[in-house]
């Protein structure tokens, strides 16, 4: 391969923006087999890859691709396996842009290898292969608990699973995968081919998982380590408690989280005509915040046939969103008005969102966050006309669990305080993801569940010794 060649990207094909808008199908196609190949060609193979360091879970990301080069999709499939439970979930959801990718030696003046794209693709082709990947230590006749079966709960879960521990996961919800099954579209990350098949391969390593159990109402952590004889709990319960303004009219009828608005479209089907569990949403939403939430509300409304806005205090770029995310919504048609704060939510007769009292904002000095403060700009009030407002302002942990733990200690925004393993200030119990950090990110909650498994290995092997 030339060098030419080496520094561009090999294009992935995507439905057309007008078609895809309609429909709640996956939006990139993802590569085929020859063109995987072309793409892991480009790889370097840097003997000192610093897109490892940029993996919070370690892949070994010039092995795999080094096998994709000759083909060797299986040995890809489970090279990858060894360090992610979760491969075509990542592929699709991780900002490799700032991670791995964002550390491609190639990024420096050309375009960095399409690892995100790569692992997908093997990821599926394993699925569609049937390739087992169950491989595991033997069984240490140690039981491991684990609450909650979203990223962080089912990474720590296979970890333990392949290390030889017996491991129940415990999930409050009907369905297993957490925000990847009640969060995430399905246009971004289908359900039955990439969610359901990866949480198979992590049971396939012998872990059971029990759902309609809340941990605090259901039974307690005291109770599972006392009376069901679990040696270790790790809690990764996420963050599913939406924050709010705190402005007028914001209890109207009409004002909807984006937790509750997508969590009803993709667990509950509201998108589909033969489930009966519509969800009301009017001609025109708005969308209040700027993160990848707030785009995948956006863009789920666009597709429900409404006209689709993203109310953003900060200017474009300051976005917290992906730029793919951003650009994919503008392809289909969301509107972005940005550097526009809700001061007040308007109210009809019968307690229905009928509008939305709006300022105008402009960039003042940086704030803590090093991004530039909005200020409101004077005089420059205004109604916009809306039916239906989504607020996507970050979510915080449930404090069910804390509540009913004794000796499990939160700090002043309610996360469980977690040293950099995942010890809680509870002996033999670890946590991590959402419900230490406050909402974050699929990998970030991946990469914690990974470290607590290993320290959860570690603490059970001491005990032993002691």
């Amino acid at each position: 391969m030339n060098m030419q060649d080496r520094m561009k990207r090999v294009p992935i094909a995507e439905q057309a923006p007008e078609i895809r808008a309609k429909n709640f199908e996956e939006v990139c196609l993802g590569y085929l087999d020859e063109e995987a190949i072309r793409e892991a060609n480009r790889c370097l193979g840097c003997k000192n890859p610093k897109c490892v360091d940029g993996c919070p879970v370690s892949i070994n990301i010039p092995g795999f691709i080094g096998y994709m080069k000759e083909g060797e999709f299986e040995k890809a499939a489970k090279e990858v396996a060894k360090y992610s439970a979760l491969p075509a979930v990542c592929g699709r959801v991780c900002p490799q842009e700032s991670q791995c990718e964002g550390k491609c030696v190639l990024g420096i003046k050309g375009e960095a290898v399409s690892i995100g794209k790569l692992e997908r693709f093997i990821a599926d082709w394993s699925r569609i292969n049937e390739v087992d990947l169950s491989e595991r230590e033997e069984l240490k006749g140690k039981k491991v608990a684990v609450i909650g079966s979203g990223p962080a709960g089912l990474t720590c879960a296979g970890e333990l699973a392949r290390k030889g521990y017996d491991v129940t996961i415990f999930e409050a919800l009907h369905e297993p995968g957490g925000v990847l099954v009640y969060g995430i579209p399905e246009f971004r990350l289908p359900k039955d081919d990439v969610v359901r098949p990866e949480i198979e391969n992590i049971k396939k390593l012998g872990v059971n998982i029990e759902t309609n159990v809340i941990i605090g109402r259901t039974i307690t952590i005291d109770e599972l380590m006392a009376e069901e004889e679990f040696s270790a709990v790790f809690i990764g319960s996420g963050a599913g408690l939406p924050k709010f303004m705190g402005i007028p009219g914001e209890n109207a009828n009409g004002v909807l989280s984006a937790n509750e608005f997508l969590t009803r479209v993709n667990l509950m089907k509201a998108f589909k005509e033969e489930y009966h569990t519509p969800v009301k949403i009017g001609k025109k939403v708005a969308i209040v915040g700027g993160g990848n939430v707030a785009m995948d509300a956006a863009r789920t409304a666009l597709r429900l046939g409404s006209e689709s806005h993203i109310v953003y205090r900060r200017s474009e770029s300051e976005l917290p969103a992906r730029a793919e995310e951003v650009h994919h919504a503008k392809e289909e048609g969301v509107i972005f008005d940005v550097l526009t704060n809700p001061t007040e939510i308007l109210v009809d007769e019968n307690g229905w969102v009928k509008g939305m009292r709006c300022v105008e904002m402009e960039l003042g000095e940086p704030d803590e966050s090093g991004r530039r403060r909005p200020v409101v700009k004077a005089g420059s009030e205004y109604i916009m006309d809306v039916d239906t407002v989504i607020m996507s302002l970050g979510t915080s942990p449930n404090p069910l669990i804390s509540s009913t733990t004794e000796g499990l200690e939160t700090n002043k925004w309610k996360c469980l305080i977690a040293d950099e393993r995942g010890l809680t200030t509870k002996e033999g119990v670890y946590a991590g993801g959402d419900a230490v950090t406050g909402a974050a990110t699929v990998i970030l909650a991946m990469g914690a569940g990974k470290k607590a498994a290993n320290a959860i290995d570690e603490y059970l092997n001491n005990l032993d010794k002691n």
